[in-house]
């Protein structure tokens, strides 16, 4: 897809309005990229063990919020 100069533009200026959210859609690509097609079982394993803390540690915070 070729984009014109106006777009290119807009997309740098986006980007670096949006530094935070950038950074934030790339690292969730990479993590689903890597889950998806190169994880081995080891790795779901501990993936699987990381989520489940987060997900304790989010459903704690929402918890202390009310």
């Amino acid at each position: 897809m070729v984009l014109t100069d106006a777009q290119k533009r807009a997309n740098e200026k986006w980007h670096k309005n949006h530094r935070e959210r950038a950074n934030y859609i790339a690292m969730r690509s990479s993590a689903r990229s890597f889950i998806r097609k190169k994880s081995t079982l080891e790795d779901l394993k501990e993936l699987q063990d990381i989520i489940e803390g987060r997900r304790k540690e989010l459903a704690q915070s929402l918890n202390n919020q009310f």
